[in-house]
């Protein structure tokens, strides 16, 4: 089982922004797999859409770091891990933009980024880019186009109905065509991921969300069934799993730890991601986390 943990990107480790790189650095040496980071632009006050299906906001995002920044600065820091986004709230993004900060992180990390990507849900997020929540799901079909022209073509070129490339030299391409990875639950969602993804990315919440069949082998069966109607090959699709405490306790490697066991003998996961967001006020007391989760882990 591969097992990678997120940056310190929220909360009370975000003031900690200047040991970001150290942090990389010494995850990667503890044998972690993976570095990830979120993507949350606002932490609203009286929020029309709660987080986690709740009716608030998690305190910790209202200090946030720019997940580009520091995808960058993990991969200059790193040698052997992924690195990856779960996820980038795509619609946000002009795709050209969004092309260029994506294959800057692939050509600077020797190709190992793994860019995961969604549609993005919150009402205030969407006004504060301007971005019309009603046009998440088609922008973001565009922006997957828009990504694979600047990636596989040159001269690349695109017209779309939210989006348009005029026709452009496109002479840097990434070490290797990125794969990507792409969430959500809703129909709309896993038809997407079954015609379009490299992979998929669920994920489960301690302790309220732990049924694995819910979170994965269900959902996992109706997204192959839709692959296959589409013409394409089921089981070419990877999966990598979020697993995130959402509440501090002393408990939380012992937790992690079996939820790890419990994906690997009850799924087809062999990549997971541990979110510890919750977890520590410093980025030191993240490390002695992660060190004890990979020791009982393995």
């Amino acid at each position: 089982m591969k097992i990678g943990f997120t940056l310190p990107q929220t909360g009370a480790v975000a003031w900690q922004a200047p040991q970001v790189a150290r942090y990389a650095r010494e995850v990667e040496q503890l044998g972690a797999d993976s570095l990830w980071v979120i993507d949350r632009l606002l932490s609203p006050v009286d929020p029309k859409v709660g987080y986690n299906g709740g009716d608030t906001f998690p305190e910790e995002f209202s200090a946030l770091l720019d997940p580009f920044v520091l995808l960058g600065v993990a991969a200059s820091a790193t040698e052997r891990v992924t690195i990856g986004s779960n996820i980038l709230n795509t619609p946000w993004y002009p795709p050209a933009v969004l092309a260029r900060a994506l294959t800057t992180l692939d050509v600077l990390s020797g190709g190992r980024l793994v860019p995961g990507l969604g549609a993005g849900w919150s009402p205030e997020e969407f006004e504060a880019v301007n971005v019309p929540l009603n046009e998440r799901g088609a922008r973001l079909d565009e922006t997957l186009d828009v990504l694979e022209q600047l990636w596989t073509a040159d001269p690349a070129e695109y017209e779309g109905r939210h989006w348009r490339l005029p026709a452009t030299r496109a002479t840097l391409k990434p070490t290797r065509r990125p794969p990507v990875y792409l969430a959500g639950f809703a129909p709309a969602a896993m038809r997407r991921v079954a015609r379009r993804a490299d992979g998929w990315l669920p994920a489960v919440a301690l302790p309220q969300f732990t049924d694995l069949d819910a979170a994965v082998n269900q959902p996992l069966a109706a997204i192959r069934a839709m692959a296959t109607e589409a013409g394409r090959d089921p089981a070419a699709l990877d999966m990598i799993l979020r697993i995130y405490p959402t509440v501090r306790t002393d408990t939380v490697v012992d937790d992690v730890a079996a939820m790890i066991a419990r994906v690997e003998a009850e799924t087809e996961v062999r990549h997971v991601l541990v979110d510890l967001m919750y977890q520590a006020d410093d980025v030191d007391t993240l490390l002695k986390l992660i060190e004890a989760t990979l020791a009982k882990a393995r």
